[in-house]
């Protein structure tokens, strides 16, 4: 049963600056800051990111070979999305492809990573917002507070499932969290009859957990009228934005191989193009108070923190990913997509579906696809081929390696030197790409929330609501270093009393 939402008091503030630091429910850091005008309503907000971790240049000077296991480490929550990119742009530094049989592992190895990571967004990070509510006590808004109102039973199966995709991601991987078996032109090792049979049968697991996850969400959300109002809410959640990411020859939802589709703002198609091409369509602007770029589309430009035709900034997450697809390949995912896309047409919506907060219903559809997924390979009758490794490899040269990450379209660019040694590297991932989004739908949740200088945790807590629908991992996304960011050094004495402060703006 889902929760009523029951606003807590709205109370009356005496400063024009609101400060949410730190935002929580996410992977990095961040905070939020909200500027009222003299009426006390919002005249700006910033989604700021406050640190700096630069993956980029210290890979740099690196052998390419040791590069999937050090961008793996960028976080706890993608190391297997970070290491199949990074593996596949050193199969193109060694201008190699992996054989079949290898393919068809890390396909395999890709998608029980996106069952165990869609897990942990819908139910760890999200779900406290609907399950709980929105205005719910901040203490209660957690993956203890969802336990205690779904029951036992089901936080029992979430943690059950993530066991499993995390244990076929240890088989293939040689470790659940961070993989070692990326190799140029394959994998480290085959899988044998004992441990397909193994993976077969958690994979079968995990299709009826995602079945149960999407109903969950029919219980839950849909069926609270509360909730469907917030989601459908044209002045809270909603941007329309272009739309990026994976499709397969089929123009189907793909998230480990394939060209990148860029979609308009009525589903037109905009662009489409192999990886290795991304600087002749995406660029990323810097602004001096975030740590964090801003990507936009190159033949429009970057033009500001806005939505729309004429703005380069697009989106790429998992309602991007359905709004780009023409359709999904498995059975049961095909249909919950077509459910979907009905729900919306009957709210005279045919074309892409730009309510942001819909994100978390096209992330349990995505869950389903690829639990799906995981069976399928697990049963090919090439999985048990011992040819799992390219020969007579050369280093040298350039590599794009590029796959759907579950917070988005995640890039790897790697040049190395006739000894294997990285001379650059540029990486945009998917928290990156969603950036200047985030920040648009922050400010439209603000203003839309916020009046006449009242404000209330539950109205700050949907503020968050905006960025949570994303998936931010912030530690993954920090490489801008504009130069000069904003500093303030406050001198005190052995007693606490202010001598001096200086400001740098």
């Amino acid at each position: 049963m889902a929760a009523p939402i029951i606003w807590d008091e709205k109370k009356k503030v005496d400063t024009k600056r609101i400060l949410i630091d730190p935002i929580t429910r996410l992977e990095g850091h961040g905070k939020i800051e909200i500027f009222l005008d003299d009426n006390g309503n919002v005249e700006n907000t910033y989604w700021q990111v406050p640190e700096l971790r630069g993956f980029e240049r210290f890979c740099i000077g690196r052998k390419v070979t040791e590069l999937n296991q050090i961008t793996a480490r960028l976080c706890g929550v993608c190391p297997g999305a970070h290491h199949l990119a990074s593996t596949k742009a050193i199969d193109g530094c060694f201008n190699a492809k992996p054989t079949p049989t290898a393919f068809l592992i890390r396909d395999l190895f890709y998608h029980a990573h996106f069952v165990h990571s869609h897990i942990a967004h819908f139910y760890a990070l999200a779900a406290p917002d609907f399950v709980c509510g929105p205005a719910a006590p901040a203490a209660e808004r957690n993956v203890l507070g969802v336990v205690g109102r779904v029951g036992l039973e089901l936080g029992g199966a979430v943690l059950r499932a993530r066991s499993q995709a995390q244990r076929i991601q240890a088989i293939i991987g040689g470790k659940a969290t961070h993989p070692v078996m990326g190799v140029p032109g394959g994998v480290t090792k085959a899988i044998n009859a004992a441990e397909q049979k193994e993976i077969v049968g958690y994979a079968e697991q995990l299709v009826k957990f995602a079945q149960t996850s999407m109903q969950v969400l029919k219980d839950v959300v849909l069926s609270n009228e509360d909730y469907v109002n917030i989601i459908k809410n044209p002045d809270l959640y909603y941007q329309e934005s272009y739309y990026m990411g994976l499709v397969n020859k089929d123009d189907n939802l793909e998230f480990h191989d394939g060209p990148v589709k860029v979609v308009d703002q009525k589903g037109n198609e905009f662009a489409k193009y192999d990886p290795y091409d991304y600087l002749d369509n995406i660029a990323e602007a810097a602004e001096p108070w975030s740590y964090e770029k801003f990507p936009y589309l190159k033949k429009i430009g970057y033009k500001g923190l806005y939505a729309g035709p004429d703005s380069g900034i697009y989106r790429a997450t998992p309602l991007s990913r359905l709004n780009v697809c023409k359709d999904i390949s498995t059975p049961l995912a095909h249909d919950a997509l077509m459910e979907y896309r009905g729900f919306f047409k009957d709210l005279g919506i045919e074309g892409p579906v730009h309510f942001t907060l819909a994100t978390h219903w096209a992330r349990v559809i995505e869950l389903l696809y690829a639990a799906e997924k995981t069976l399928e390979d697990a049963q090919h009758a090439d999985l048990l081929n011992g040819d799992i490794k390219q020969t007579d490899l050369v280093p040298g040269g350039r590599g794009v390696g590029c796959v759907e990450a579950p917070r988005g379209t995640l890039t790897h660019d790697y040049t190395c030197d006739e000894n294997g040694i990285v001379t650059a590297c540029n990486l945009v991932v998917g928290t990156t790409n969603n950036n200047g989004s985030m920040n648009i739908d922050v400010r439209n949740a603000a203003k839309g929330l916020i009046h006449n200088f009242e404000v209330s945790p539950g109205l700050l807590n949907m503020v968050e609501m905006a960025f949570r629908a994303y998936d931010p991992c912030n530690s993954c996304a920090t490489h801008s270093l504009p130069g000069k960011m904003p500093l303030t050094a406050v001198i005190k004495n052995r007693d606490g009393k202010v001598i001096e402060t200086i400001s740098r703006d």
